[in-house]
């Protein structure tokens, strides 16, 4: 049997990866991070790289461990929030913070948009915190090449009230001044930021015969 080595960046782990939900290659054994988490670290270490994140207040949404502890010493203020997770900060709706206008240099919220009954409104609250030249990561799933809006929340989903598609990111330039868009493509392979697929899943992110890219969008107010 075919042995892969991969390098997973958050928590320095060298090895094979494990299977997650039926894709291959894709669960840390050690972190538990997943081909996002993996790819979204490589990211935000290129777009952090330059800025003064001592002087910077963040706020992270439904908190994934180990990004957790790479925002937790970096930032002067670190918030985590969610509607309903425990032990984070503030439990709060996304749709309608509790925080002053301009309150955030950094937001970022991943996977957290598809579950969000009027996404356009918790945008315009993500604005309406950051301070000007803010930045938020709002990555989302893309499922497919056009948005589906679903009736109620899907428990087959994971309870998405949406299935993103390539065109979901458009709506973002109604409440940013400009989006940078990041692909799997750009980061290092050994990291392993792709997801294996089946030969029968046609989608619009596809590489090659086994696997299909992510995007992630960097946004600033």
């Amino acid at each position: 049997m075919e042995i892969n080595v991969y390098h997973c960046p958050l928590c320095d782990y060298r090895g094979e990866l494990l299977s997650f939900r039926g894709r291959p290659y894709a669960q840390c054994p050690n972190c538990l991070s997943l081909e996002r988490h993996r790819f979204q670290y490589q990211i935000l270490q290129k777009v952090l790289h330059e800025k003064n994140t001592q002087l910077m207040h963040a706020l992270h949404f439904a908190p994934e461990p180990g990004l957790k502890a790479f925002f937790g010493h970096r930032f002067a203020k670190y918030v985590t929030a969610d509607i309903e997770m425990p032990e984070v900060d503030i439990n709060v709706d996304i749709q309608s913070l509790p925080f002053l206008d301009e309150t955030f240099d950094f937001v970022f919220a991943s996977h957290v948009l598809e579950h969000i009954p009027d996404d356009r409104k918790a945008l315009s609250e993500i604005r309406r915190i950051l301070k000007p030249h803010g930045m938020a990561i709002l990555p989302v799933p893309i499922v497919g090449a056009t948005t589906i809006e679903y009736p109620m929340p899907d428990p087959l989903q994971d309870n998405h009230v949406r299935a993103p598609g390539l065109d979901y990111y458009d709506r973002y330039a109604d409440y940013f001044s400009s989006c940078q868009f990041y692909s799997s493509e750009e980061v290092e392979v050994e990291c392993q930021p792709f997801v294996f697929i089946g030969e029968s899943y046609q989608h619009p992110l596809r590489v090659d015969a086994h696997k299909m890219k992510d995007i992630i969008p960097v946004c600033y107010r």
